[in-house]
């Protein structure tokens, strides 16, 4: 396969892409060729995918080797897991900015920008990205209001959307982040992480691409139960 001929300089070599993904093989191709088209750096880390994601990947860093780093899980750990491994491989790489950006293809690219600005503008240290619910299906929007309330309960922090998929953050921020869910849990983990630290937090609108594949990806009640039971036993190994 011909190698993508892209001069190095023209590379957004600041901002870090991180697409965690667990058998995305449907989807994995057009999000991180978007990406890459778009000149960002990308970390796709494979988090234990048993269908094709994991070659898909390989195959399309040969055409972008001076953008794609790929790294894998062994087994499935979750995708807080695999966030903190691609986060931590973009500030070894040398990121000033990191994006988490999901595989599924609900996110525009065209957002990235967007959600940078006030990480650039120095306005902020963490970037939320905030779906509309109006335009959501109504279980995911029922269940996305919940954990938003579950949040404000448990952590104190009131946001819009604590479970988007589309964040951003500076070196700071990156770097004082505690990640321990390996889960969906790591959406409030996050936002918990942001008031214990002391960090400054915007949410910028984003828009949201719906489809019946990436509809039944994400949270619904059955995941936010379990993320509600795990911040209870947390909160009760340290009474």
């Amino acid at each position: 396969m011909q190698k993508q001929s892209l001069n190095h300089e023209d590379l957004q070599k600041d901002i870090f892409i991180v697409v965690p993904a667990f058998n995305e093989e449907r989807t994995v191709t057009k999000v991180v060729t978007e990406l890459c088209q778009m000149k960002y750096m990308v970390v796709v880390v494979n988090d234990g995918s048993h269908d094709k994601t994991y070659p898909i990947v390989k195959k399309l860093q040969k055409k972008y080797p001076q953008q794609i780093s790929v790294y894998s899980h062994p087994i499935n750990r979750g995708l807080g897991a695999a966030l903190k491994t691609g986060m931590e491989a973009s500030l070894r790489k040398g990121a000033k900015y990191i994006v988490t950006f999901d595989a599924d293809c609900q996110h525009d690219p065209n957002d990235i920008d967007n959600v940078c600005e006030p990480l650039k503008r120095d306005e902020a240290d963490v970037v939320l990205g905030d779906r509309n619910f109006d335009d959501m299906p109504l279980t995911k929007k029922l269940s996305n209001q919940i954990m938003n309330f579950i949040t404000l309960i448990f952590y104190g922090v009131k946001v819009n959307d604590s479970q988007s998929g589309l964040r951003a953050f500076n070196i700071k921020a990156t770097t004082l982040l505690e990640i321990n869910s390996r889960g969906y849990g790591v959406s409030s983990e996050i936002v918990r992480e942001i008031k214990k630290n002391h960090l400054r937090l915007a949410e910028v609108p984003i828009k949201t691409i719906y489809t019946p594949y990436s509809i039944a990806k994400g949270t619904n009640a059955s995941v936010g139960l379990q993320i509600l039971v795990k911040m209870i036993i947390d909160i009760l190994k340290k009474i």
